[in-house]
């Protein structure tokens, strides 16, 4: 981490929230420094799902303050809304319209109108790789089509920064390899700051610059892939790393309804 405030697109503070007895998330302090894609490593239930809700304005903190885009996510709401992405792990694209109605329908909700919204649907559809199929039911689509569509519609007003909840759970390998390459597309070429949690070790360390390592609602470990593998051992891996920090074994998490169906099986479990 290690940026100053001003360069952080993502900070927290004491970052806390509690359901009945439970303490899902516990003290969270992170920095995530603008343009970088970090990564929120944890088994299920270790606090990922529940810091992207906080971060995306779903979900109010139980105590501590988390600031996005350099506005206040309690006291801001809106302001930090204008200026994010987000992708969640449940089905977000509407699999009885085609990509060019979902765009459309996202595009209005952005309040883009005429020729930018038709400029932005364009290029979003460019972007997903999906021309060919733009007329085509999300339904008929593959797992890993439906995916580039959504962070097509997260993307289509330039966010500063894009939250994504297992963006590649479900997904067979040539898929989540094209999804990798739009997210880096969008580090690379527009400078956006993504944040995602992910159980996929060849992801985390393929895609991150930064990790933090979640176990009980609290930071157990947070670096870049090196740093953290160079504390566990020589010879250590990310999976190492996880199991070391976190005392787990990482699981790895088709079609539009295989992915909605795994999906909604990591929800629950979530």
């Amino acid at each position: 981490m290690g940026a100053s405030a001003g360069h952080l697109a993502i900070a927290t503070s004491g970052l806390s929230k509690r359901f009945d007895h439970v303490m899902a998330l516990d003290r969270l302090d992170l920095g995530v420094a603008r343009g970088l894609i970090f990564g929120l490593l944890g088994p299920n239930g270790a606090g990922k799902s529940t810091a992207i809700k906080i971060l995306t304005t779903l979900l109010d903190a139980s105590a501590g303050s988390a600031q996005v885009a350099g506005f206040d996510v309690a006291r801001e709401p809106v302001e930090v809304r204008r200026r994010i992405g987000y992708v969640p792990q449940l089905l977000s694209a509407d699999g009885a319209l085609t990509a060019i109605e979902n765009l459309n329908l996202s595009a209005r909700l952005y309040g883009l109108h005429g020729t930018e919204r038709a400029e932005r649907v364009r290029d979003a559809l460019d972007f997903a790789g999906l021309d060919g199929v733009a007329s085509k039911l999300v339904r008929t689509y593959s797992g890993g089509m439906v995916r580039r569509l959504e962070i097509a519609q997260a993307t289509l007003h330039g966010p500063e920064v894009l939250f994504l909840d297992e963006p590649t759970s479900g997904l067979d390998p040539v898929a989540r390899h094209t999804v990798w390459d739009r997210l880096l597309e969008l580090r690379r070429g527009r400078g956006m700051t993504i944040l995602i949690t992910t159980h996929d070790m060849e992801e985390a360390d393929v895609l991150c610059d930064e990790l933090a390592i979640l176990h009980r609602g609290r930071l157990a470990a947070c670096g870049s892939p090196a740093d953290l593998k160079a504390q566990v051992g020589p010879e250590a891996d990310l999976e190492d790393v996880f199991a070391h920090f976190s005392g787990a074994v990482m699981e790895q998490g088709g079609r539009f309804r295989d992915i909605r169906e795994s999906r909604g099986t990591l929800h629950r479990l979530g």
